[in-house]
Formats: structure tokens, C-alpha cells, sequence
């Protein structure tokens, strides 16, 4: 067993960091500001970011609860897929988004108030246009890429090592 399949959990944490990582630079360097169903991904990597540091500490003191943690972060990268996928339908107007996606339900925060009596005009992120596109993908299907492929490291994490012919949790 190699040490990226034994410490999964612990792997699976790091890429959630990560990928929470390159989101909030896009928001804080690049200024993009995160539309309702971008906020939503990044709940998701927060989920996997805690169920994969809680999961490596169990796996030290119970490491036959890998096959249990690691479908556990399966389950929770595959969410990611399905929302990745939901927002990508969003993007190519393939089915509606959410109201707050529209500027129909948005919150508003203290910041956006003192910027609005400042005269600042900022417009409301639409769910619906992608704000960045690279090699024909948006950011949106970019996350479904990540989230599919932490799902499948989760999956063949979980199956256990070949000991004998026989898998082994």
C-alpha cells in the first residue's frame, strides 16, 4: 500500500485545503467575487476539509475505519460533482439557477452597504456567467474535474490493500 492511499483521509484534507486555497485567491487576487452556487462548492471542500482531518485522527487509534471514512469522503466529494454539474448546467443555460444566482435573493452584507453609499456600483455575481474560462471549462467545471477525481481517490482508497488475493480493510 502506497502512502497516498494509506493516509488517504489526511490526503483528501490536504486537496480540500487546497482547492479552498486557489478559490479564495481567484476571490481576493484576481477579484472575482463568488456567486451563491460558488459559495456552495466551497461548503463542500469545508465538509471534506474537517470529515478528512477527523478521519486521519480515527484512522490512528481504529485504522479499519478506512473503508467507512473513506466512503464517508466519497459520498461528500461526489456532492461536489453534483453541484459542479448542477452549476455548469447553470452556466451553458441548459436549466435555471436559483433566484439568488439572479439578484433576486442574494444576501446583502454590511460591506456591500457602505460600498453602495459610496457610490461603488458592484454587480451582483451571476450564477449563470462563468467568470473565468480556461482550456473551453469554467471554474465551475474545473471543481467538477477536482471533485470527480477526490472521488474516485476515495473509492480506490476504501477498497482496502490485496493481501493474499483477498482485500483487506
Amino acid at each position: 500500500m502506497n502512502a497516498v492511499h494509506k493516509h488517504w483521509p489526511f490526503v483528501a484534507a490536504l486537496a480540500a485545503a487546497a482547492l479552498l486555497g486557489v478559490a479564495h485567491g481567484f476571490e481576493t487576487f484576481g477579484h472575482m467575487a463568488p456567486c451563491e452556487l460558488c459559495l456552495k462548492a466551497r461548503e463542500v471542500y469545508w465538509v471534506a476539509l474537517a470529515a478528512g482531518l477527523s478521519g486521519a485522527a480515527g484512522m490512528l487509534y481504529a485504522p479499519r475505519l478506512r473503508p467507512w471514512i473513506c466512503a464517508g469522503l466519497a459520498l461528500i466529494f461526489a456532492s461536489g460533482v453534483a453541484l459542479a454539474a448542477y452549476h455548469t448546467g447553470v452556466e451553458r443555460h441548459w436549466w435555471p439557477g436559483p433566484a439568488a444566482c439572479t439578484g433576486g435573493g442574494g444576501r446583502v452584507t454590511a460591506a456591500d452597504l457602505a460600498n453602495f453609499l459610496k457610490g461603488s456600483s458592484h454587480p451582483v455575481p451571476q450564477c449563470d456567467r462563468p467568470a473565468f474560462v480556461f482550456l473551453g471549462l469554467s471554474m465551475a467545471s474545473w471543481n467538477g474535474v477536482a471533485a470527480l477525481i477526490l472521488t474516485l481517490g476515495s473509492v480506490w482508497a476504501g477498497r482496502g490493500e490485496p493481501v493474499n488475493g483477498r482485500t483487506a480493510p
